[in-house]
């Protein structure tokens, strides 16, 4: 039996991003769902209630209402933080954690964390300025040096919404050390100058329980590249199952 894999999209989108991904895995055999978190799907104009701690018991609560188990979660950017989170709580449930240029939770921690602290304090300025979202990027960011034709750039910037701020400024809760789990992590080469990775996500190569993986495009494989993404997915639910 083919482990099931439960895909979780990055800021600014929804499970719409992962279904070319989620088509090519159910073809192979697998079991592929992927989630939209609260306050990304179009109409939901009100997330000052929406916080880390909400997207991941989105997904804590998908993997029990489906009785979920021996999963692989994949989160991309953002959600590497709540795949983190929820494979910390429900150890009896995933198998494994695959982060998709995520980045990586850490116990008392918030993404924002992850950026130089006049970066944090504009952002933070940006999500009080645009009633607690956080702004999508503009197509010229989007799609920048990340392998994406001008059509799938322009395709990706005009579905991306505000992505709930609260989310990247809370700490993330973890119940023992992130180098216990068993993962793996997907650079996104076009994405890195000359390799480099935050020294945290590098650290992770020296723990025996992860491996890293890699893929020729920018940061969001799942739109230019989700075949060579999709197969290395399987590749990885095939491990040790």
């Amino acid at each position: 039996m083919k482990r099931g894999l439960v895909l979780i999209p990055g800021p600014w989108m929804g499970a719409w991003v992962w279904e070319p991904v989620a088509r090519w895995l159910r073809a192979h055999g697998h079991d592929a769902r992927a989630v939209t978190l609260r306050g990304l799907a179009a109409g939901e104009d009100d997330v000052s209630d929406v916080g880390l701690e909400t997207h991941v018991n989105d997904v804590l609560a998908l993997l029990e209402a489906d009785d979920l188990r021996d999963v692989v979660l994949v989160g991309h950017s953002y959600s590497g933080l709540v795949a983190g989170q929820v494979a910390d709580r429900a150890r009896d449930r995933v198998a494994h954690t695959v982060f998709v240029e995520g980045f990586l939770p850490h116990h008392g921690r918030s993404m924002l964390h992850a950026f130089p602290e006049r970066q944090r304090t504009q952002e933070l300025r940006l999500i009080a300025d645009n009633k607690g979202r956080w702004p999508a990027p503009d197509v010229t960011v989007v799609g920048e040096g990340q392998g994406l034709t001008r059509t799938q750039a322009r395709w990706l910037a005009q579905r991306l919404v505000g992505h709930p701020g609260r989310t990247i400024a809370e700490p993330a809760t973890l119940t023992r050390p992130l180098e216990r789990q068993r993962a793996s992590y997907v650079v996104c080469t076009l994405d890195h100058f000359a390799g480099r990775l935050a020294a945290d996500v590098s650290a992770m190569r020296a723990v025996p329980t992860w491996d890293f993986h890699t893929l020729e495009t920018g940061h969001w494989p799942m739109v230019s590249a989700p075949g060579p993404l999709a197969a290395l997915l399987a590749r990885i639910a095939g491990q040790d199952s």
